[in-house]
């Protein structure tokens, strides 16, 4: 692989990965809330989500291509109607909100990633665009849509430490930020549907 396909597959990696998406929000909006400790375990699911949701990319794209349209058009409406149900549960939040309480468990962040049609095509974009042309080895696709996660999941905590800045700004306005966060979620869900 030339150095720069290299460069080129990292400027979309982190251009992808720190750019807002259903996971980056919801890390952003629960650090925002409920701080690190409260959210952890929320934050630790993303992050493991990414990982196998990458593992996942790497064998489909490896070994079932001609399956691969299927699956990621019906996850398309899938993850569509995921995103907008957490915009509605984010813009009916509050600081104090007991219900909200019930968002930071792993499994709400693991299964997030599942339905994240963002991250799916990322890693399949990455990996049929800047590794598939230049390696045929299972092992060198897999070790790249590794790299792929890792560099989403430092981008995920970029927006867990954007929370934490603003935790205090949140606190005051936060009718407005749930506003604005749900509104991204809907945007994310309605350019997942026309693409």
């Amino acid at each position: 692989m030339e150095i720069q396909v290299i460069l080129s597959f990292s400027v979309y990696a982190i251009i992808n990965a720190f750019t807002p998406g259903p996971g980056n929000l919801l890390a952003l909006n629960t650090m925002s809330i409920h701080g690190w400790k409260k959210g952890k375990k929320l934050f630790l699911g993303i992050f493991v989500g990414y990982y196998v949701v990458q593992a996942i990319c790497a064998v489909s794209i490896f070994s079932l291509n001609q399956f691969l349209n299927p699956i990621m058009e019906t996850l398309k409406y899938v993850g569509a109607a995921y995103i907008i149900w957490l915009a509605i549960h984010i813009i009916r939040s509050s600081p104090t909100s007991t219900k909200s309480k019930n968002k930071l468990l792993f499994w709400f962040g693991f299964l997030l990633q599942f339905v994240n049609i963002k991250i799916y095509l990322f890693g399949i974009t990455a990996l049929t665009g800047y590794v598939m042309p230049y390696y045929k080895s299972f092992l060198v696709v897999f070790l790249f849509a590794l790299a792929i996660a890792t560099i989403g999941t430092i981008a995920t905590l970029a927006w867990v430490a954007f929370g934490a800045v603003f935790q205090n700004v949140y606190m005051k306005h936060f009718r407005i930020f749930n506003i604005i966060m749900a509104l991204l979620l809907g945007e994310c869900a309605l350019s997942m549907v026309i693409q």
